[in-house]
């Protein structure tokens, strides 16, 4: 037995440890150890030979991982390769036999603990490959002793903070504190001594469970959720050796793993409703399971695993009804199981739920521990090969029911030496066998984190979590300096200090509102603010920290302001309004140019920003300056204020069809639209990210975060898609972000999955990207089909050339003008000729863009545009992923009524009358002379051309054109003329449409 032992999560603090020892009261601690030696047969001085794990370069049917030799002592740890010699009908009489005589040799072969350095470096067997690496010549933990290499990528992990306490934690080094657990989508190795995490990461998903193997080397992770992985990593350097891609097909992910002592073999049981168990020879390199089995729903949900410790080819698992019993048969491939029915009239007794299952360590009953504090005994009947048939395959019956405790029993192990314990409210101790000592290695938050801010000029950051706690740490030497859990029901839900650092604003889920003092967490004002019904989902300073503003899920923007009372200063509550319809996406305070006073702004999911005015407020009563809409199909996502790069100051605004929008900060006119990182999600939050030194001011970047991703973006946002980097940081969502004083680190808050990830940023590495995407149109380019020769583009040009000959006239036989430019008034008709079609709104935005671009710099308006800039316009302008058949469906979806059919349609009637009356409607000709063209009845350049007129447009019945019911296909294929592309590698939600020429 090693020295250490796995931990298991511990819901409510109880745990049962069946022991390999009994301990007596009165023995001394020498008479113990020599009473483990001999038990063990351990020798009493150090010296032996210790075996390791060998990497093998991986060729067809050989190993990848390849185990030394041991004493042939039965079946039960021949190398995988000699499985396939095994026959069918093994005596497994003789097998049982042979255990005793296999454990003394087990016994003797596992003394790591007494062998001395020098033996081990001279028994260590050479590797059998010529090329060096750290997978096949480590051996030993080089882990922590690898030099830190200079980060080659804009974003590299450097801390997790928190943990999953729903999973196990593990002891991969006792003696030098070194824990294994999962924070996230990441497997963390943590040296408590010395302070350092290492960080195994390559998920897609957030873990769902992990395993280690007996001598701690070998560690399996798992996730659940598309494109789930199985990997396995060498815990001496932190390598994944192997990694199983197709483990799900349906991409349900792994509920529960499992991993022989000797390592060879992996099990598995599936997320699914159907779910399937499978056993890997992972050290085969396989890529399909050995086995498979699926289970039948009524065993109920199975979530817990494990393999007989003295027998590869039996396992266990649990569901909280259900307890299977498995026996492998590698030589067909064969997994058969033994489920009986156990109920309370088994033993007339309330049974209850069960937790967990293990072997008992006399080789013939399973122990499985229920929510009841009682431990059901399961017997195994193992039929010997020579009996016949109707004996079946072995079984298990339950024999007996022991009651242990009046608490549930959620862990049931067996330890030898000293272990570790977590608990479901995020703790870890380290305790000792005999009991002596409990010493606490961390807490953590045991809910959500949502709540996260750095402080404006100390390296700090403070992390709320629903559970009511809040935690500051140093995050440059990652420590832990001071908390404050409030009372039961009051859950963190937003932090922020104010500019100066001496408070820190705490918003909670039921809407109280803290102002507490940044350094101890202490309350600065007398009693909390109690005027919110609902979560404070926001705060927000003023520069001179003389206001406070608080929003909240009920649409709500409060203010808070500092009195001047008695000589001390008070903070008060000054005033709420409901401004808002839908949810606030952002509170923002600003300054006024000329009086330095504080401005306050909001933005709502209902695309109203509205502008506060503070002066004239009073007590219970918010002035509102004035009320803008910012977008007509989209709604916004946040807002920040753009940094001084030029002498017009904006206000930037993200949108949730992945635009960028800068608004004047006084007018509010929006003066540009920009294609905004596409990252599978719109950005959800925005910060500019703070400069060093004055020197920095005229380069500046923001940091995003979108659904599941952080980003880095170098300022002035043009478009430039290799100006953008971002990877996945929680993929379960992303609740919250914040920025160092100083703009080295980036955090980022999981929410649900427990964990606030440290970022280190490297800005040198992103503007090395950007360098290589090439300069002037060249990154644009590959924004379109084909690139700059392809054939978009050629179109491209042909129709901005001969949109300038149509403006001088079709049929002229005067001397052309050759231009550069075309007319402004040209834009819309060569924009909806290459198949973007802007609304009149978006139309008038692209129109401000070009006509006051140079304003502030020269004082005149711009009349005309080339092609290189009509072509940047398009791009930002246009929908990223062009016209969606998702999109038309959607507003049918809203518009319309079910038919018969079941499809949403809209009545003939209601789409002319929708047609003229809402949004940017039409009058009865244009809506009939546009009908006329669709149809073909109007001359080939209708309007578009200056001697062109329509002729037909009012002789059009459309009741003849038109049929009763409208879907979303009639719309269009039969009245817009579109096809809908059909690619079968599109998601059929969101397919293309093109055109028909």
């Amino acid at each position: 037995m090693r020295d250490c032992s796995s931990m298991y999560c511990i819901w409510h603090h109880s745990l049962l440890f069946i022991s390999f020892f009994l301990k007596k009261s009165s023995e001394s601690k020498h008479s113990l150890q020599s009473e483990l030696l001999e038990m063990f047969e351990l020798p009493r001085s150090p010296g032996s030979q210790l075996e390791f794990l060998d990497l093998d370069v991986t060729t067809s049917g050989e190993p990848l991982i390849s185990f030394p030799e041991r004493q042939p002592s039965g079946e039960l740890y021949q190398r995988p390769q000699d499985e396939l010699k095994e026959k069918e009908g093994r005596d497994l009489e003789q097998e049982r036999g042979d255990l005793e005589q296999e454990n003394r040799e087990r016994r003797k072969e596992m003394r790591v603990s007494y062998i001395s350095e020098k033996s081990e470096k001279e028994s260590q067997p050479k590797a059998r490959i010529t090329k060096a690496s750290l997978v096949s010549t480590a051996t030993e933990d080089i882990l922590f002793q690898r030099r830190e290499s200079t980060n080659l990528y804009p974003l590299t992990m450097t801390w997790s903070f928190g943990w999953n306490s729903s999973l196990p934690v593990y002891y991969i080094r006792e003696n030098e504190r070194v824990l294994l657990y999962a924070s996230g989508h990441t497997g963390v190795i943590y040296n408590v001594l010395k302070n350092n995490q290492h960080h195994l990461q390559g998920h897609p998903n957030i873990i769902s469970c992990l395993c280690i193997s007996e001598d701690r080397r070998w560690v399996a992770t798992a996730d659940k959720g598309p494109g789930c992985l199985i990997i396995i990593w060498d815990s001496f350097t932190g390598i994944p050796v192997h990694t199983i891609f197709d483990s799900c097909p349906e991409d349900n992910g792994i509920r529960a793993m499992a991993i022989t002592r000797d390592a060879k073999y992996l099990a598995t049981i599936s997320d699914a409703e159907i779910q399937k168990v499978c056993i890997w020879k992972w050290t085969l390199a396989a890529e399909t399971p050995a086995c498979t089995l699926d289970l039948p729903k009524e065993y109920g949900f199975q979530n817990y695993l494990i393999f007989n410790p003295t027998n590869n080819k039996e396992l266990v698992s649990n569901s909280k009804t259900q307890a299977i019993y498995y026996t492998w048969y590698p030589e067909g491939g064969i997994l058969v199981h033994s489920a009986p029915l156990l109920t309370e009239k088994t033993f007339n007794k309330l049974v209850g739920k069960f937790s967990q299952s293990v072997f008992h360590l006399n080789l013939t009953q399973i122990l499985s521990a229920t929510m009841e504090g009682k431990l059901v005994v399961w017997d195994i009947y193992r039929p010997p090969p020579s009996a016949s048939s109707s004996m079946g395959f072995p079984h298990i019956k339950p024999c007996k029911l022991v009651h242990l405790q009046k608490e549930g029993i959620t862990v049931l192990t067996t330890v030898d030496r000293n272990f570790i314990i977590g608990t479901s409210d995020a703790s870890v101790y380290h305790l000792t066998v005999d009991g002596t000592k409990l010493e606490k290695l961390f807490v953590e938050p045991r809910d959500a984190i949502c709540a996260i801010s750095c402080h404006p000029y100390q390296p700090l950051i403070a992390i709320g979590s629903f559970c009511g706690m809040i935690k500051v740490w140093d995050y440059e030497q990652k420590k832990y300096l001071f908390s404050r859990i409030f009372e039961k029901g009051l859950g963190v839900q937003s932090l922020t200090y104010n500019p100066e650092g001496a408070l820190l604003g705490a918003g909670f889920t039921e809407g109280t509102v803290y102002i507490l003092d940044a350094m101890s967490l202490e309350s600065a004002i007398s009693e909390p603010f109690r005027y919110s019904r609902s979560s404070v989902t926001h705060i927000s300073f003023s520069h001179d920290s003389q206001y406070m503003a608080t929003a909240d899920v009920s649409f709500t923007v409060a203010v808070y302001v500092v009195r001047v009372k008695h000589r001390q200063r008070v903070w008060e509550y000054l005033a709420r309004l409901r401004s808002h319809r839908k949810s606030i996406r952002s509170v923002l305070f600003g300054v006024h140019l000329d009086s330095n006073e504080p401005r306050l702004l909001s933005l709502g999911r209902d695309r109203l920003l509205i502008e506060y005015n503070l002066l004239k407020s009073y007590k219970d009563h918010l002035a509102v300056l004035d009320i803008h809409w910012t977008d007509q199909g989209s709604y916004p996502t946040c807002m920040v204020w753009y940094p001084p790069l030029t002498k017009e100051l904006f206000l930037l605004i993200c949108n949730s069809s992945y635009k960028v929008k800068l608004f004047n900060s006084t007018t509010k006119m929006c003066r540009k639209t920009l294609l905004g990182p596409v990252y599978g999600s719109p950005i959800e939050q925005i910060q500019i990210l703070p400069v060093k030194s004055t020197l920095e001011l005229q380069k500046r970047y923001v940091v995003f975060i979108n659904r599941d991703k952080v980003g880095l973006q170098i300022l002035p946002v043009d478009g430039n898609p290799h100006k953008t980097s971002a990877l996945i940081c929680h993929p379960n969502g992303v609740a919250g972000m914040a920025l160092s004083y100083d703009g080295c680190y980036a955090f980022t808050a999981g929410g649900q999955d427990r964990s606030v990830v440290q970022w280190e940023i490297n800005l040198s590495a992103l503007e090395a990207a950007v360098s290589l995407g090439g300069e002037d149109l060249t990154p644009f380019y590959g924004l379109v089909s084909g690139g700059r020769e392809g054939k978009f583009y050629r179109e491209l040009e042909d129709y901005f050339y001969y949109s300038q000959l149509r403006s001088q006239g079709i049929d002229t036989m005067e001397t052309r003008k050759v231009s550069e430019h075309i007319c402004l008034s040209e834009l819309p008709f060569v924009m909806r000729a290459i198949g973007f079609y802007p609304s009149e709104g978006k139309i008038e935005d692209m129109f401000n863009e070009i006509r006051f671009s140079e304003y502030v710099d020269t004082g005149k308006l711009i009349d005309k545009i080339n092609l290189p800039d009509f072509f940047k316009v398009y791009l930002n302008h246009r929908p990223p992923f062009g016209n969606t058949m998702s999109g038309i469906q959607q507003s049918f979806d809203i518009l319309g009524f079910t038919n018969s059919k079941g499809e949403k349609a809209i009545q003939r009637e209601d789409f002319l009358n929708l047609l003229q009356t809402k949004g940017e409607h039409m009058t009865e000709e244009e809506m009939m002379d546009c009908f006329a063209t669709l149809f073909g009845l109007n001359p080939e350049g209708w309007k578009s051309e200056p001697a062109a007129s329509s002729v037909k447009g009012s002789e059009i019945c459309l009741e003849e054109e038109l049929p009763d019911e409208i879907t979303a296909e009639i719309f269009t294929t039969e009245i817009l003329g579109l096809t809908v592309s059909q690619d079968s590698r599109q998601d059929p939600r969101i397919s293309e449409v093109e055109q028909s020429f």
